[in-house]
């Protein structure tokens, strides 16, 4: 029978709750083996995804959560399951009979606020911290149940995913798995907004954002997604909004189900609930939600990205881009790799300050 958890109760082994009487949107995980505290990010070097693996990975048992969904508020279970080895990622709304949207970039709705998935009127909103943390853990293969239109938006960051991930364990699979390597440079403009990939033998990611705002200005990010880099820098940093802005996007149906539990919240002049994570936790946040949108390529990504101020339309039109233009990139397998010198660090910092000099 499947275990149900919540990271209120007390820890294993009859000692203290970690987290005492405190009511939080990071939700219920349910699991089939020991349990561990969710907004605990355990950091282990078995689970860090390899730099070029040479299989496909699903998820080695059923893993479940609940919470509630950013924008629209409504409460949703979200349940993981193993997948078959080619499946990719596939969405499954257990609330109408089992209707599955395939996370690929065909399948891409609405990306204003978040990114949305639609096949035949059925939607499916706010992917893009899961798909991020699939990404992260290298996972290939998974079904994402959920039972209402709008994932959960837990802590507003990847990690609980990450630890649901953790919980269910992972597992190898026999097809090797296949790359999309990036060939040649593809640079996108729109107005100050920026986004480019680059070939390279690994997958990295540069972010530059600029907002307004005494704890933010400039902010610039890098990180090689390697050697659990993913998990150490990336996958706790959590969604942000002003609150100044909060009455005209609830009108919009928006962010209702926003509270200072799942998203770092700023006022005018500071912050409602510090700490923050991460010194630059808000650009640090960019570069997963950019990671995730770029999941829907499909297959993991041997390229270098840079972004500056790009936002999740940017991310899924460079991820058309890619797809249109077959002489952009090939597929390749760890064995087909030759490998060339990727861009150094000083490269990247010198194409992200060309994009918009400060």
């Amino acid at each position: 029978m499947t275990r149900v958890f919540s990271y209120r109760d007390s820890a294993l082994n009859n000692r203290e709750p970690l987290f005492p009487q405190v009511t939080t949107q990071c939700g219920l995980f349910a699991t089939y083996g020991p349990c561990i505290p969710a907004c605990k990010l355990i950091i282990r070097r078995d689970i860090f995804q390899e730099p070029r693996l040479r299989q496909e990975q699903t998820i080695c048992t059923a893993v479940e959560c609940q919470g509630v969904g950013l924008h629209s508020g409504a409460p949703v279970s979200l349940r993981l399951l193993p997948a078959a080895a080619g499946s990719g990622i596939i969405f499954r709304r257990t609330d109408l009979d089992g209707f599955e949207i395939e996370a690929v970039s065909h399948n891409v709705a609405r990306v204003s606020y978040a990114t949305s998935l639609m096949k035949k009127g059925v939607l499916i909103s706010t992917t893009e911290h899961l798909l991020s943390a699939f990404i992260g853990l290298g996972i290939d293969n998974a079904i994402v149940e959920l039972d209402n239109l709008e994932l959960p938006i837990l802590d507003g960051s990847a990690r609980p995913f990450v630890e649901m991930i953790h919980k269910a364990g992972i597992r190898r699979q026999r097809r090797p798995r296949t790359y999309l390597r990036i060939r040649r440079e593809l640079e996108l403009r729109e107005a100050s907004k920026f986004i480019a990939i680059y070939p390279a033998n690994t997958y990295s990611v540069s972010y530059a954002i600029n907002f307004p705002h005494p704890l933010i200005g400039r902010e610039t990010f890098q990180v090689d997604l390697s050697d659990g880099n993913y998990l150490r820098q990336i996958a706790a940093a959590r969604t942000f909004g002003f609150l100044h802005e909060a009455d005209a996007m609830r009108q919009q149906g928006l962010i209702r189900g926003a509270s200072t539990e799942n998203a770092i919240v700023l006022t005018r002049d500071g912050l409602m609930n510090p700490p923050l994570r991460f010194e630059d936790e808000f650009v640090r946040h960019k570069v997963l939600d950019l990671i995730g949108d770029l999941a829907l390529l499909g297959k993991q990504i041997l390229g270098n990205v840079v972004a500056d101020r790009a936002g999740h339309a940017m991310h899924t039109a460079l991820v058309s881009r890619i797809l249109k233009d077959k002489t952009l990139w090939e597929e390749t397998t760890v064995e087909d790799l030759s490998f060339s010198t990727s861009p150094t660090t000083e490269q990247t910092a010198e194409k992200l300050g060309n994009a918009h000099p400060i």
